[in-house]
C-alpha cells in the first residue's frame, strides 16, 4: 500500500495514490470488474476499493509487488484449478505486478460472485416470505416468532388482540408495541379496545 496517511474515500482517490504505472493496472482491474458486474456500486471499505451488489462482491489493491483480489473464499474455492499459480489464501489472490493479470479470469470470477450474491439475495427473500407479513422490518426477532408462535401472521390478524394480551406472549417486550401499532394505523387497524 502507499506511505501516505490520506485514507482516500473513492476508489478514484485511492488509485491516485499511487504511481502512474500502478494507476493503469487498478483502473484495468476496475474497468474488467465493472464491465463483468455492471449494476455494481463501488465504494471504499478496509480502506480498499470494493465493488458492491447485493453485499460485497470483490475487494482489489495496489500492494508493493502485486495486486491484491479478494472475491470471498467461494470465489477462490470454485476457480481454484486456474488459480493455482497465484499466491493466495483463504478470500485472497496476489497477481504479481511484473506478471500478466489474468483480467478474463478476474471478470469470470467476478460474475460468478455476482450470480452468488443474487442466488443469496432470492434466499433470503424467500425465508422472509413465509415470515410474518405487513409487520416492520424494525420489530425484533424474539417478538416476530412471539407473534408467529401464536398463529399472527397477517396485521389483520394482531388487530384482534389487546395490547395487555400481546403483552403476555413470551418474547413480546413492551418497546415492540408502538412499532405494532404504527403498523396497524399505516394499514387503517389497530389493537382491539
Amino acid at each position: 500500500m502507499t506511505t501516505s496517511n490520506h485514507k482516500p474515500e473513492t476508489i478514484d482517490e485511492y488509485i491516485s495514490l499511487y504511481p502512474l504505472e500502478v494507476q493503469e493496472l487498478l483502473q484495468k482491474v476496475r474497468m474488467v470488474i465493472m464491465k463483468a458486474a455492471p449494476e455494481a456500486k463501488e465504494a471504499i471499505k478496509y480502506q480498499l476499493p470494493t465493488i458492491v451488489l447485493n453485499g460485497n462482491l470483490v475487494h482489489f489493491g495496489a500492494f508493493k509487488n502485486h495486486i491484491g483480489f479478494y472475491p470471498a473464499p467461494s470465489g477462490i474455492s470454485v476457480f481454484k484449478q486456474e488459480l493455482s499459480v497465484y499466491e493466495s489464501g483463504k478470500g485472497s489472490i496476489q497477481f504479481p505486478m511484473d506478471g500478466e493479470i489474468p483480467y478474463d479470469l478476474i471478470s469470470k470470477i467476478v460474475k460468478f460472485r455476482v450470480q452468488e450474491n443474487l442466488d443469496k439475495m432470492k434466499s433470503k427473500g424467500k425465508k422472509n416470505s413465509k415470515s410474518i407479513d405487513g409487520f416492520p422490518d424494525s420489530l425484533g426477532a424474539p417478538a416476530k416468532r412471539a407473534l408467529e408462535s401464536n398463529g399472527i401472521k397477517i396485521l389483520k390478524q394482531l388487530s384482534e388482540y389487546r395490547e395487555a394480551e400481546i403483552l403476555k406472549f413470551h418474547g413480546m417486550g413492551p418497546s415492540s408495541l408502538p412499532k405494532l401499532r404504527e403498523a396497524l394505523l399505516a394499514v387503517n387497524l389497530s389493537f382491539k379496545p
